[in-house]
C-alpha cells in the first residue's frame, strides 16, 4: 500500500504545476539559495493542507461554494504577483550569493495555502490508501509526512538546477529578456490554474 502511494505521489509531483513552474522561475532568475527557501515555504504551506485535510476541514471547502470561489480566485492573483514580481525585476541586477530567502519562504509558503488543489489533493487521495483495519490518524500523518518529503526532494532538485540556470543569466546579453519570458511562464500557470480548478468551486 505504501509503495503504490509513492509511485503515485512521484508521478503527481513530476506532473508540471504552479510549484514547478515558479521555482523552476525563481531558481533561474534569483539562483539556489532563493529557490530552496522557496522549497521550505512550499512544503510548510504542503504540511498546513495536511493538517486541515486531516482534520476534515477540507468538508468546508467543498460544502461552500463561496470559500471555494475565494480560495481559487486568491490563489490566482497571488501567482499572477509572482508573475509581475518576476517582470518587475528583470531588469534589476541580484545578488545570487545573498538573495532574498525570507521573502521566497514566504511566497512559498503563501502560495500554496491559497491552492484549493492541495487540500482536495489530501482528501480525495489519502483514503484510497488507507487500511481500514489500522489506525487512521497514525496512517494519514504516514502519507502526509511521505508526500511532503517526496514533494520537498523534487522541488529541491529543480530548485538546484534552475538555480544553475541563474549564474549563466548573470552574464548573458539577453537575461532581460530570458527572465520577463521567464515571468509570462508564471503568468500562463496561473491561468491555467483558474480553469484547471474551476471544477472545483
Amino acid at each position: 500500500m505504501l509503495l503504490s502511494f509513492i509511485i503515485a505521489a512521484v508521478l503527481i509531483e513530476l506532473t508540471p504545476g504552479p510549484n514547478m513552474t515558479w521555482l523552476a522561475v525563481l531558481g533561474a532568475s534569483r539562483g539556489q539559495r532563493s529557490a530552496l527557501a522557496a522549497v521550505a515555504g512550499i512544503a510548510l504551506g504542503l504540511s498546513i493542507a495536511a493538517v486541515v485535510a486531516g482534520l476534515g476541514l477540507t468538508a468546508l471547502l467543498t460544502a461552500s461554494e463561496t470559500l471555494a470561489h475565494a480560495l481559487r480566485w486568491a490563489g490566482t492573483l497571488y501567482l499572477l504577483y509572482l508573475a509581475w514580481d518576476a517582470w518587475t525585476a528583470a531588469d534589476h541586477e541580484i545578488d545570487l550569493a545573498e538573495g532574498s530567502p525570507s521573502r521566497s519562504f514566504t511566497q512559498g509558503l503563501i502560495s500554496n495555502i491559497l491552492n484549493p488543489k492541495a487540500y482536495l489533493f489530501y482528501a480525495a487521495m489519502l483514503p484510497q490508501f488507507i487500511d481500514a483495519t489500522r489506525g487512521t490518524a497514525t496512517q494519514i500523518a504516514t502519507l502526509s509526512a511521505v508526500y511532503v518529503l517526496i514533494a520537498t526532494l523534487i522541488h529541491g532538485a529543480i530548485a538546484l538546477l534552475s538555480g544553475r540556470a541563474a549564474i549563466w543569466l548573470q552574464t548573458s546579453p539577453k537575461k532581460i529578456l530570458v527572465r520577463r519570458l521567464l515571468a509570462v511562464a508564471i503568468a500562463l500557470t496561473a491561468i491555467w490554474f483558474f480553469v484547471s480548478t474551476r471544477g472545483m468551486a
